[in-house]
């Protein structure tokens, strides 16, 4: 899948640079032709000639170093890339991305390339949680940058939590499913959905108690992330808003990363004017601490209260907004799902309602599979067995794209 893709490395200043040696030697085992940008402070942690054995090709990091005279180095290495990530990516690199800083190599060619972007975060767990950096990543991911999240465990800092690079044989994997979803959406699959406006949500909602403590859900966001590979496959036209989520959606999706119900709701309502279909497959808390403390609470006593407030309920606003939009809820249930997706269907104003029973094997959160049932105003419209959750998902847009009159221009 990745013999001969051009794919643009970038690699930043931190301590996870001495994974890109492994990251570039794996990518060249792959087939990959790989070109390396370093920043100067990168060079602080390994060597360009390290990165030039590995991949067979000249490292760049000084924007002025022209080695061929009939190009500029910092477009050519642009229009070439298939593919640029940025790995180790900085709090530093991320800020220039969002605010299109263009003061070295690396920098320039990232405001110069039109092909998809990847980055693998890497820092420590107080600056990836930090504000400015949250909302830097949300700008970026808003216009299609697609993040390969950070896992947890001991950093070089010697603090514990979020922030080490993803492995690079997680990385080159994400890649390879990259490139096998967009050959995948070049095949001759019906694009029912050509020239739709689709909005899928998706993974469960992050609602602040304070800077470390919040409350969730088990959503994974497998299921939402499935919609909207096939509403891509299907020729649609997909924006993913996306709040806590275990799977990396296709670089070639635009995503709006979100975190709070309210986040959400704000995002979706943004786009909701201009969507043909409406998705929301994303598992919103109910309740949000009435007031989030800004500072770590500290333990006292043997009990705690908290006071909880209903958060906004994003279907039912846009179903009092519906107009011409085709909307689609999810109702994750355990017992009596019929009834109450029925229920939720008709209060909400919903045009189908897609049912689960998430205590049943093979249908519960985080797996990779579900087992659905799909209601309209009339009662079921189609009982599905066990599937993965790829094939819910095209059946479910087979389903829409018959109702709404397929593709129109």
């Amino acid at each position: 899948m990745l013999n001969g893709k051009k794919i643009v490395l970038g690699v930043t200043g931190g301590i996870a640079a001495y994974k890109s040696a492994t990251l570039v030697s794996k990518l060249v085992q792959k087939g990959a032709d790989v070109h390396v940008i370093m920043t100067a402070s990168a060079q602080q942690f390994i060597t360009e000639l390290t990165l030039q054995s590995l991949s067979k090709n000249p490292v760049y990091s000084d924007t002025f170093d022209e080695r061929e005279p009939s190009v500029v180095s910092h477009i050519n290495l642009a229009d070439l890339a298939d593919l640029v990530i940025v790995a180790p990516a900085t709090a530093n690199m991320i800020a220039k991305m969002a605010h299109g800083l263009a003061d070295d190599m690396l920098s320039t060619t990232l405001l110069a390339t039109t092909a998809p972007i990847m980055v693998a975060p890497a820092m420590n767990v107080h600056m990836y949680q930090h504000p400015a950096v949250i909302e830097n990543m949300r700008i970026l991911s808003s216009r299609g940058v697609s993040f390969i999240e950070p896992g947890e465990g001991l950093l070089a800092c010697g603090y514990v939590g979020k922030g080490r690079m993803e492995e690079p044989e997680s990385i080159v994997q994400i890649i390879e499913q990259f490139f096998s979803e967009a050959t995948s959406a070049t095949s001759n699959k019906p694009r029912l959905l050509e020239g739709r406006k689709i909005v899928v949500t998706a993974g469960g909602t992050i609602e602040r108690i304070d800077p470390v403590r919040y409350i969730t859900n088990d959503s994974s966001g497998k299921m939402g992330v499935a919609i909207a590979k096939a509403a891509r496959d299907m020729g649609a036209e997909v924006v993913l808003v996306a709040g806590h989520i275990d799977v990396t959606p296709p670089a070639d999706i635009h995503v709006v990363q979100v975190q709070s119900a309210q986040e959400m709701y704000d995002a979706v309502l943004e786009l909701w004017e201009d969507s043909d279909i409406v998705i929301k497959a994303a598992a919103v808390a109910d309740y949000r601490p009435r007031k989030a403390s800004d500072r770590k609470m500290k333990k006292s006593g043997d009990t705690m209260s908290l006071e909880l407030v209903k958060t906004v309920d994003i279907l039912e606003q846009l179903g009092l907004r519906k107009k011409s939009q085709f909307l689609i809820g999810f109702a994750a249930e355990t017992n009596n799902m019929e009834t109450y997706a029925r229920e939720k269907l008709a209060r909400k104003n919903c045009d189908l309602m897609v049912a689960n029973d998430v205590t049943s094997e093979g249908a519960g959160f985080r797996s990779e599979t579900n087992i659905v049932q799909i209601y309209d105003a009339l009662g079921l419209v189609e009982q599905l067995p066990m599937l993965s959750k790829e094939e819910v998902a095209h059946r479910l847009l087979t389903i829409t794209a018959a109702r709404i009159g397929g593709a129109h221009s």
